[in-house]
C-alpha cells in the first residue's frame, strides 16, 4: 500500500505569518514535504517557487483566482456571463502553476448569481460549468496539468456555492468527458452533505484526484474531537491504493496540546511515515513539532 502525503494548506495553516513565504519555511520547519497554496496570485511565482525550493517543500495545488472577492464572487466556472473572465483567470492561473511546478489546479465553480434561486439556475449554471471545464481541460492537456472540481457544503460554509455534491460533481465530470479533470473530495464537507464516508469514498474514488481533512464539526485538526474517524478513514485510503496528497485544510485550535495529538495519530499510523508523510521520519527522536500550528521555530 502507497504511504498517504500529507500537505499544508497555506490558506489555513501558519497564518500567524502573513508572508507566504514566510509560511513555506514554517510548513516545512514543522515538518511537512507540500503544501497547497490555494491563492498565490499577490506574490511573484517566481519569488514563490524559490521559497519553496529552499524550504524543499512540493507545490500540489492552487485555485484559479476567485473573481471579484468584493462583490461575493467566490470562483467563476459556472456563473452565467462570465467566460471571458474565467479564461482569464485560467490563464494566469496556469502562468503561476508552471512557475510554481504545481500540477493541479482547482477550478472554482462559483456562487449562486446574487437575487437568484438555485433551482432556477441550475441547468444554466451546469451547461455554464461545462463549456468552461471543458475549455479549460484543453488548455490544461497541454501543460500536462489536471484541474480539479471541489462540492463545497451548503449547509455551513456557503449556501450559495454551485456545486455541493460528489454525486453532482461526478455528474458533471461524465459529461465533460475529460480525463484530466478529477474530483477534489474534502471530507470536511462530504460529511456535511452526504456522510456515509466509507461509501463515498469507495464510490468516487476513481475519480478522485485530491484529498483534504479538517474535523467536522469545528474545522480542526483531524484529531480533535468531532465526527469523523479519521485513523480509519486514513487507513481505507490506504487500502485503496490512494496516491495523491491529503491536504491539511482547518482551523488549529492552538499551540499545544491538540496538535500534538494530531502528531501522535500519525505516529500510530506508521506507514504514513516511513515515506513522505507530513511529519519526518526522525521526529520520534526529538520534541514533538506542532503542525500547522505556531510554535517556536
Amino acid at each position: 500500500m502507497a504511504p498517504l502525503r500529507f500537505a499544508a494548506n497555506l490558506d489555513w495553516l501558519f497564518t500567524e505569518r502573513p508572508a507566504l513565504p514566510e509560511r513555506l519555511e514554517a510548513a516545512a520547519r514543522a515538518g511537512f514535504r507540500a503544501a497547497e497554496v490555494p491563492g498565490p496570485y499577490g506574490w511573484c511565482p517566481t519569488l514563490l517557487r524559490g521559497a519553496a525550493d529552499r524550504a524543499g517543500l512540493d507545490l500540489v495545488l492552487i485555485n484559479t483566482p476567485p473573481g471579484d472577492e468584493d462583490k461575493g464572487e467566490k470562483g467563476l466556472g459556472a456563473v452565467p456571463g462570465c467566460q471571458a473572465a474565467f479564461r482569464e483567470g485560467l490563464a494566469l492561473a496556469v502562468k503561476y502553476a508552471k512557475t510554481l511546478g504545481c500540477p493541479r489546479i482547482h477550478l472554482m465553480a462559483g456562487r449562486l448569481p446574487a437575487g437568484t434561486e438555485q433551482a432556477a439556475m441550475a441547468l444554466e449554471m451546469e451547461a455554464t460549468f461545462i463549456e468552461n471545464l471543458r475549455y479549460a481541460a484543453d488548455i490544461l492537456a497541454q501543460e500536462d496539468m489536471t484541474g480539479l472540481l471541489e462540492p463545497m457544503n451548503s449547509r455551513i460554509t456557503d449556501p450559495r456555492y454551485f456545486l455541493t455534491t460528489p454525486h453532482q460533481a461526478a455528474a458533471i465530470l461524465e459529461k465533460v468527458g475529460r480525463p484530466n479533470l478529477r474530483l477534489q473530495l474534502d471530507i470536511f464537507h462530504c460529511q456535511i452533505m452526504d456522510g456515509n464516508l466509507t461509501q463515498n469514498l469507495e464510490m468516487y474514488f476513481p475519480l478522485i484526484g485530491h484529498i483534504q481533512v479538517g474535523q467536522v464539526p469545528g474545522r480542526h485538526e483531524p484529531d480533535s474531537p468531532g465526527e469523523v474517524n479519521f485513523p480509519y478513514l486514513f487507513q481505507l485510503l490506504e487500502s485503496l491504493g490512494y496516491e495523491g496528497y491529503v491536504g491539511c485544510e482547518y482551523t488549529p485550535q492552538g499551540r499545544i496540546g491538540l496538535a500534538e495529538g494530531w502528531q501522535r495519530l500519525l505516529l500510530l499510523h506508521q506507514p504514513t511515515l516511513r515515506e513522505g508523510g507530513a511529519v519526518s521520519p526522525s521526529i520520534q527522536d526529538k520534541p514533538p513539532a506542532l503542525l500547522g500550528v505556531a510554535t517556536a521555530l
